[in-house]
């Protein structure tokens, strides 16, 4: 997936990304353990990272589909870019000082295929981890219900922060 844009974006071709941000489930153990990992690295851009469906991620970006966030990896740019899934990781490959020669290879055709199967397989990974049966912990869907082994599903629906502007959007646009 291309990215889209969530803001008018600001020429990108005169306009250098100054930071990424990535909104990821910090309730997901791969998904932490990433986080620590792409902290870690050298940035060439530097990354900030948010949990995904927090106040905080509703705050800074109320116009983006925070349920898509919670079942894929989203970045977002600061001139609004957002990318999710594989382009996810490759643009968050392409911010690191050792890994920008892998992004420009999996941003070919044929990298983007091996990019995609590998998102494929975290995803998969995450769905056997958290199911009861492969001993994970609780599991949560975006749509508001939760599996938790002890407890059983529940449901909480989602409820958009308040918008008082009513300018507010439920998606990205773009």
């Amino acid at each position: 997936m291309a990215g889209t844009s969530a803001a008018r974006d600001r020429d990108a071709a005169r306009v250098p990304v100054l930071r990424l941000t990535v909104l990821y489930d910090a309730r997901c153990p791969l998904c932490a353990f990433l986080k620590e990992w792409l902290g870690r690295q050298a940035q060439l851009v530097p990354l900030r990272f948010v949990p995904a469906g927090s106040e905080e991620a509703h705050r800074h970006y109320p116009r983006l589909d925070h349920r898509a966030t919670l079942e894929e990896i989203t970045v977002v740019g600061d001139a609004g870019q957002v990318y999710q899934g594989a382009a996810a990781w490759v643009v968050v490959l392409w911010a690191l000082r050792e890994y920008r020669a892998l992004a420009h290879r999996l941003s070919t055709p044929a990298g983007a295929r091996l990019a995609r199967g590998a998102t494929l397989a975290a995803a998969r990974w995450r769905e056997a981890r958290s199911s009861k049966r492969w001993g994970g912990g609780a599991y949560h869907r975006g749509d508001g219900w939760s599996y938790d082994p002890a407890t059983g599903w529940t449901y909480v629906p989602y409820a958009p922060p308040a918008c008082d502007s009513g300018a507010c959007s439920p998606r990205a646009t773009g």
